[in-house]
């Protein structure tokens, strides 16, 4: 069981950054569609900075900063310039998946020393248990605290309390005295800082190399978690690991293939030794954490009751102050 709880931690974590930081951003009241290309930049950057240094929180951190700085390209435009939100965001996406392939060109198959795991004496590797939580990376720890800060941030404190009435109904915000405009810009930097560090997670720790389009659609993945978890941040930790466990679930099922090749080689197809197939090709597995989200948001949809109970009211709706 252990092995495959612990790779579903790992394939949670940069789901679960990326998606904390849109989670505050949309509780701002800004969609903000850009995800895949923020965290492109993040991963990008880090490792260019990691190959650079040598240094992992160096470059960790310099993919936060990347993926802040694409946020702020989408800030200026969406928030000052009253861009349409959705197809700046979707612009904001194909310029990352370009310019990161462009920057990347140079690092393709060039490998780095992965972050080393936390280690407590007689708790980390003594027993199963103590391995699956306490055998991880810090951003494991990091993406977890993040998500706790979050809910807390966002239920108890006054500052929290302040972005979701922007939210909410930023005109009655903007009566009461609050700056919404500067509100929404710290949001989507901060949503774009964690996009960045789920980027650089899956470049300089989790598969420390680069490959384009290395999140192969984690971004999407994570706008569709918020959603999943009607912008509760508690739900959204339960999701992330919801999706991920679906995700790993083709390398998973390689290690039974085998096992049920090897004792009944009758439900495999062809040649046992050869063919790890079972009853459901690979094509199909590979497809399973798209095919899991596209049917959450089928069910979450059919509930609207719930769906509008925590949406934010003014989310994607441009502000001007003059009204």
């Amino acid at each position: 069981m252990e092995n495959f709880i612990i790779p579903m931690i790992i394939a949670a974590t940069p789901l679960l950054l990326a998606a904390i930081g849109e989670l505050v951003t949309e509780r701002s009241g800004v969609l903000n569609l850009g995800i895949e290309g923020m965290m492109l930049m993040g991963a990008v950057v880090a490792f260019a900075v990691a190959n650079a240094t040598g240094s992992t929180p160096l470059a960790i951190l310099a993919g936060a900063g990347a993926g802040a700085a694409m946020a702020l390209i989408f800030s200026v435009i969406a928030l000052s310039l009253l861009a349409n939100q959705p197809a700046t965001g979707l612009a904001l996406t194909i310029f990352g998946i370009g310019a990161s392939g462009l920057i990347g060109q140079g690092f393709v198959g060039i490998a780095l020393e992965p972050l080393s795991k936390l280690s407590i004496p007689y708790l980390s590797d003594s027993t199963a248990l103590g391995r699956i939580l306490l055998s991880h990376d810090a951003m494991v720890y990091l993406a977890l605290a993040l998500a706790a800060g979050v809910a807390w941030f966002l239920y108890s404190a006054r500052g929290g309390l302040a972005l979701r009435a922007v939210g909410d109904n930023h005109e009655s915000a903007h009566a009461l005295g609050y700056n919404v405009v500067a509100i929404r810009y710290l949001a989507t930097l901060f949503g774009g800082a964690c996009a960045g560090l789920g980027g650089a997670y899956l470049s300089v720790v989790d598969t420390p190399m680069w490959g384009e389009n290395m999140t192969a659609g984690r971004g999407w993945i994570a706008l569709a978690l918020v959603v999943f978890a009607t912008w509760r941040p508690g739900r959204l930790v339960a999701g992330a690991y919801l999706f991920a466990a679906v995700s790993i679930l083709p390398f998973y099922a390689q290690a039974v293939d085998t096992f049920l090749c090897g004792r009944a080689p009758l439900l495999c197809f062809g040649d046992s030794e050869d063919k790890l197939l079972t009853l459901l090709p690979s094509q199909f597995l590979a497809m399973a954490p798209y095919l899991a989200t596209i049917l959450a948001l089928v069910i979450i949809s059919r509930d609207v009751n719930l769906t509008k109970a925590n949406a934010p009211a003014c989310i994607g709706r441009p502000f001007r102050a003059e009204r």
